[in-house]
């Protein structure tokens, strides 16, 4: 395992790979979690009926520039969250693990999900702004808007107009949604990854290699989006709200919940999965590369036993 610092930079570059080929799902999952808000099922506008028919669509009206809206915060976010989420789990498994039981090597599910769920909230914590910005960038359209429309034209000129408005209060508007949205998928991201890992080579004999990081991604990524996609819709919903609509988490969820239904808080369930199995793949899959390059950078540039 490299340092701390490496783990987060192989981290960061992992995941801005994984987003690349990602980040199109990610706008129709925005979008279709935010069309029929707090209208009646009756109501209820049916502008983006599923990822495939949400990317023609988009494409379609707004080209590819449309469908890749908010992509250089994306980025930066992607840096920030998946920096924290890979290069702080170890450390965190490891420190946790010596003091419960004083003996780091000892793998614990409840020790692995705290430290999966304690890295991705300090990472969701550190690029929400940035996410919120993507999340308004990514709502806006033209052609067939949904929820409410902020025209910015860039990261750079929303950053300026929320913080203008709202100042630094605004930036982290929905950051209390982030960090449960975020919890709860990394508490089970990379135990449920390096679970699967173990028992496919214990039980299946699968050597370590591309095979072994995609079966294993493909679990975690199966797992991940079951636990995060409503907490991931309310989330969706404060971003992108004017003024004070939702007070918080909870009024959020409730109201949601009693004007649209219960399955409401599974909008955007399919192109959330066609966008985070992937992007757990490729993520987790490049950030075992990612890692070998940076110990293997580590070992010329530091030295010896600082690794």
């Amino acid at each position: 395992m490299s340092t701390t610092l490496g783990a987060f930079i192989a981290g960061g570059v992992a995941a801005c790979g994984a987003v690349t080929a990602t980040h199109p799902f990610e706008t129709v999952k925005i979008r279709m979690q935010l069309q029929g808000e707090l209208q009646g099922k009756s109501q209820q506008p049916k502008l983006y009926k599923g990822p495939i028919h949400g990317v023609t669509v988009i494409v379609r009206n707004e080209g590819l520039r449309g469908i890749y809206r908010g992509i250089g915060a994306a980025y930066i976010y992607q840096v920030l969250l998946n920096g924290c989420r890979l290069g702080f789990y170890e450390p965190l498994r490891a420190t946790a693990t010596k003091v419960v039981y004083g003996d780091s090597t000892v793998q614990s599910l409840g020790v692995n999900v705290f430290s999966g769920a304690s890295s991705g909230i300090l990472g969701a914590a550190a690029g929400s702004p940035f996410f919120l910005i993507k999340t308004r960038l990514q709502s806006f359209s033209p052609m067939r808007p949904v929820g409410t429309q902020h025209k910015y034209k860039n990261a750079l000129d929303g950053f300026r107009s929320i913080y203008g408005t709202e100042g630094l209060k605004g930036l982290y508007r929905g950051v209390g949604a982030a960090m449960v949205r975020t919890g709860f998928g990394s508490s089970v991201q990379l135990p449920t990854y390096f679970f699967a890992k173990r028992r496919l080579v214990k039980h299946f004999g699968m050597e370590e290699g591309p095979a072994l990081h995609l079966a294993s991604s493909t679990a975690s990524g199966f797992v991940v989006c079951c636990v995060m996609h409503p907490p991931d819709t309310i989330m969706s919903r404060m971003y992108n709200q004017n003024g004070n609509l939702y007070k918080g988490v909870y009024d959020c969820l409730s109201k949601t919940v009693r004007t649209e239904g219960l399955l409401a808080i599974y909008k955007g369930y399919l192109p959330h999965l066609a966008r985070i199995l992937p992007h757990t793949i490729l993520t987790l899959s490049f950030a075992e590369q990612t890692n070998k390059w940076m110990m293997k950078l580590e070992k010329k540039i530091l030295p010896a036993g600082a690794i």
